[in-house]
């Protein structure tokens, strides 16, 4: 309830007399409570009932932490000095006021402002204005870092203006370095977490020796911005970055392990295939297939580590398109063989494709690396190309959009990739790079010969001036 005393009867009857503008206000409400002749005509009011009678309510969120933390910096009996710059009727008057806590006949506490008019330059009350509204937090602290200034915006943030630095750094340690580097003039800047009343924050401080207007003591100037946002991105790039080099070094792994493993197996179950269709004896034919069965079984165990493996590092399996089919042959078949041109570094693989397709009437040929095998391609009519993808010099990859570069009908030979790295991101690659299919290794010979058969006698070469269908390994 507004409290109404009669002057003549009130503690303040001695204040009417003062030349100095003398008023009380209440820090809670908002509202002022008695005001002088003095102050009524600083504030530019007629009388005490229409001062009173002002809405200080929509005090900007700066003016109302600094009318905070004078409530609170005062409570104790302390009395503080500060310059203010108030706007009775929308003019500016700057003021010297010593302000203190003065509690009501019921005990109530409001602030107690003592004024004395400053003939401040333009340019300072200013600078003074600027430094009460900015956003930045500015701090006056001494050798030791305890307050001797701050700013509304640093109240706002803190809570108490007599709060040491070490106090407001979630890592206390981290302060005295700051202020050592300071006092010696060395750059002392840092970006630290901060204990704030809206829970930790990240600040970037920077710290600068000066004296104390007041007493000529050596203080440390203090600027502190809020970059939490710019933290916070920060971390989450890194940690983006560190779970694409983590996918990468495993997709690096499989890779190896599955060229690997998937190598050997191929020589062992292709050649125990063949050596099985061989008319060998009853006793060595089983043999071969004990041999084949085995290598059946160490292989049905890596495609499935590596199927699991795969599947982790995809995040969207539904985007997957079907493989592209072998297509079923468009062209007569005539007396020429089918000529196949086989791209692979490993001897044990070439002999083994070679037999293969040989035993079915291809006439196979092979290169040691991916140069070479473009080379061929340039200088040979070949009907379909078997690309192995990890190769000294030229690899696959490399090597197939060569091909397609070709400036002759022969760009548009098909090329399957013949390959143990067969993950789903491999695949792409091999389609991107215009490759048309892919067989898996270890080598099954039937789906060896079915997809060279098909390929070659697709019809490319009719297909030639338009683009050469390719492998939809998404």
């Amino acid at each position: 309830m507004k409290q109404t005393l009669h002057l003549s009867q009130s503690p303040w009857a001695a204040w009417e007399y003062l030349r100095r503008p003398v008023w009380l206000f209440d820090p809670v409400a908002l509202r002022g409570v008695y005001a002088n002749p003095a102050a009524l005509a600083l504030w530019g009011a007629a009388s005490l009932e229409e001062l009173l009678a002002r809405d200080f309510t929509a005090l900007s969120p700066t003016v109302r932490a600094r009318t905070d933390r004078l409530a609170s910096a005062t409570i104790d009996g302390t009395e503080i000095s500060e310059r203010w710059t108030f706007y009775p009727n929308g003019h500016p008057v700057t003021v010297q006021a010593m302000i203190s806590t003065y509690r009501l006949p019921d005990g109530a506490p409001v602030l107690l402002f003592e004024a004395a008019p400053v003939d401040a330059e333009a340019e300072e009350r200013r600078a003074l204005e600027a430094l009460r509204h900015t956003s930045t937090l500015i701090s006056l602290l001494d050798h030791d870092g305890r307050p001797l200034f701050a700013n509304p915006a640093a109240y706002a943030t803190y809570g108490r203006g007599d709060l040491p630095l070490g106090s407001r750094l979630a890592e206390p340690e981290r302060a005295q370095l700051l202020l050592s580097r300071a006092i010696a003039g060395e750059p002392a800047t840092d970006v630290c977490k901060m204990i704030t009343r809206q829970g930790h924050r990240w600040h970037h401080l920077d710290a600068r020796p000066g004296l104390d207007p007041v007493t000529g003591a050596t203080t440390i100037l203090l600027n502190e911005r809020d970059v939490t946002e710019t933290v916070e991105a920060q971390a989450a790039q890194a940690a983006a970055e560190r779970k694409v080099a983590t996918a990468e070094a495993r997709q690096s792994f499989l890779t190896e392990m599955s060229h690997e493993l998937r190598t050997p197996l191929n020589a062992v179950l292709g050649f125990s295939e063949l050596l099985a269709g061989s008319g060998l004896g009853e006793e060595q034919a089983e043999q071969a297939a004990r041999i084949r069965e085995g290598g059946q079984r160490l292989l049905s165990v890596i495609n499935e580590m590596i199927r699991v493996s795969d599947e982790a590092t995809v995040v969207d399996r539904s985007a997957a398109a079907p493989l592209s089919e072998t297509p079923t042959s468009s062209v007569e078949p005539d007396d020429r063989p089918t000529r196949v041109l086989y791209v692979d570094d490993n001897e044990v693989n070439r002999r083994l494709v070679v037999t293969i397709l040989r035993s079915q009437g291809m006439v196979c040929e092979t290169a040691t690396n991916g140069a070479d095998g473009v080379e061929s391609v340039r200088a040979n009519d070949w009907d379909v190309v078997l690309m192995d993808i990890q190769m000294p010099v030229m690899d696959g990859v490399a090597a197939t959009h060569a091909i397609r570069a070709l400036d002759s009908f022969r760009a548009g030979v098909p090329v399957i990739a013949v390959t143990a790295n067969t993950l789903r991101s491999q695949l792409e690659t091999y389609a991107a790079a215009g490759m048309n299919d892919w067989i898996e290794k270890p080598v099954n010979a039937a789906t060896l010969i079915e997809k060279t058969f098909g390929w070659a006698a697709c019809g490319w070469r009719a297909a030639s001036e338009t683009s050469a269908p390719a492998l939809d390994a998404a």
